[in-house]
């Protein structure tokens, strides 16, 4: 088993440094001007002048990020868990969520601004409710997935509702739950991103603002790349959690009644 995950990533690894060899290949065979295209070594040296730039505006935005993320799963969660039992909640609360959904979040960012001003706060916010959606929807599907026949068989055998959620209902949803998070940490960047675009002295937003007044596209390039290497390390996070709390079978079950899962 690990040699074949050692291999798949050696070949995926491999792939990455032949696409970025070409690119610089590309970059010095055909003289691309650096701010349409710089070539990897150059947007390196661009990140390598000034670590600690890169470092401050790196630590200001995943603060952010993490904290949305935190405050999305704690809200989210619980809130598609009440859903799935109260038919009256599901009916006020579902149709505003979608609603929600479909605001276009920059449309939200100065509104934010205005109630929680330039720092930190309005930026988690919006990372909060740009993470909130994909979790709460991921609850509720997955509270819904337990078999009828076992909740049946459980309320014959008269278990409570408590005992009913922890033994049928809440591992079959854990798989889930934890695919909406793993969604949802990667839209809590995009949330805090454009949060920092719209009013921010600081974040990897406000320095690709910077950079772009400048025209400094090795930065541009750089941040980018910080982006997403963020995004992927925070997803890959969430998925080595979700295979340290939950057991392989509920894992292998989840994926095998998801339909997109083998496409």
């Amino acid at each position: 088993m690990a040699l074949r995950w050692l291999r798949f990533n050696g070949i995926v690894i491999g792939l990455y440094l032949l696409a970025f060899v070409l690119w610089e290949v590309a970059s010095r065979v055909f003289a691309i001007p650096t701010f349409i295209l710089p070539s990897p070594l150059t947007i390196l040296a661009s990140a390598a002048e000034e670590p600690s730039v890169l470092a401050t505006h790196t630590s200001v935005t995943l603060q952010e990020v993490v904290g949305g993320f935190l405050l999305a799963a704690a809200i989210s969660i619980p809130l598609g868990m009440l859903l799935i039992y109260s038919r009256l909640l599901e009916r006020l609360v579902y149709p505003s969520l979608v609603a929600f959904q479909a605001i276009p979040k920059v449309a939200l960012a100065p509104i934010l601004v205005v109630w929680f001003g330039f720092g930190l706060t309005s930026k988690v916010v919006l990372a909060l409710v740009t993470a909130a959606f994909p979790i709460v929807i991921n609850t509720v599907i997955g509270m819904g997935q337990a078999p009828r026949e076992m909740l049946y068989l459980m309320r014959s055998l008269r278990a409570s509702p408590w005992q009913i959620f922890i033994k049928a209902r809440l591992p079959v949803a854990a798989p889930y739950i934890f695919g909406g998070l793993k969604i949802g940490i990667t839209l809590a960047v995009v949330g805090a991103v454009v949060g920092e675009f719209i009013a921010s002295n600081s974040g990897l937003g406000y320095l690709l603002l910077v950079a772009n007044n400048n025209l400094d596209t090795p930065m541009l390039f750089a941040v980018v790349v910080v982006l997403a290497v963020m995004s992927s390390v925070l997803f890959y996070a969430v998925e080595a959690a979700e295979a340290i709390l939950l057991p392989r079978p509920l894992r292998r079950s989840q994926r095998r009644l998801d339909p997109g899962a083998n496409a």
